[in-house]
């Protein structure tokens, strides 16, 4: 008899890994944001804007410090040689009837520098804050190293109340006669040929004469001057 051969016992192998499928994982998408990039654009932005503000200071303060050295710009300056009383004349209405002829130095020192003096100009003189009479200075270029004598004719008629004209003629009594003679001018600076830009010169002469009678001659006893330029 042939021997029977024992049953093969067989294992069943579990298999380690899972047969599962893995879990679903959620894949996120990624935004990749440009707030960096903004912001470093913004600083190139800016640091480009300070470089050029400071090459442009540079470059005025080197323009500012050539022009004064090379030129040496000096403010021009301006007095009332005479002033001559062609019409002084009180009237029973209270009313003042007033001409002046006033005669105006205008030095320019400058050797490089002129002035144009424009037609847009106004002179008033004044005494005790009522306005006597008024005129225009005559327009005209002045050059380098140049001194312009001008003849200003000013006329007008005020109102004058009668405690006014008692100090009038306390002060013609004593022999000195404050009065304030305002100007108003616009002037152009002239560099070489080049013209530059108008501006306004503001005149403000107070000045002591002895008398204001027709046709005498007036002496002209002190003078202040103020003089301020508006752009």
């Amino acid at each position: 008899m042939a021997n029977s051969m024992p049953p093969q016992k067989y294992a069943m192998l579990e298999q380690q890994s899972s047969l599962h499928p893995p879990p679903y994982r959620r894949n996120v998408p990624r935004y990749h944001s440009g707030h960096h990039k903004s912001g470093g654009g913004c600083l190139k932005c800016i640091c480009c804007c300070y470089c050029f503000l400071i090459i442009l200071i540079f470059l005025l303060a080197g323009i500012t410090f050539y022009f004064y050295t090379v030129f040496q710009p000096k403010v021009p300056s301006y007095q009332v040689e005479h002033l001559d009383v062609k019409a002084f004349d009180m009237q029973m209405d209270f009313s003042l009837n007033t001409e002046f002829l006033v005669t105006v130095k205008a030095d320019n020192p400058n050797q490089h520098i002129g002035f144009i003096y424009g037609k847009d100009s106004s002179a008033i003189v004044m005494y005790s804050d009522s306005q006597l009479c008024s005129g225009r200075l005559p327009a005209f270029q002045q050059g380098p190293k140049n001194i312009t004598l001008m003849k200003v004719v000013m006329k007008g008629k005020s109102e004058f109340g009668s405690g006014l004209q008692q100090a009038l003629i306390e002060n013609r009594e004593n022999g000195k006669i404050p009065l304030l003679i305002k100007v108003v001018v616009p002037v152009r600076v002239v560099v070489g040929s080049v013209q530059m830009r108008q501006f306004k010169v503001l005149v403000n002469c107070s000045l002591v004469i002895d008398n204001l009678a027709p046709k005498k001659k007036v002496r002209i006893l002190s003078t202040k001057y103020a003089i301020s330029v508006l752009f």
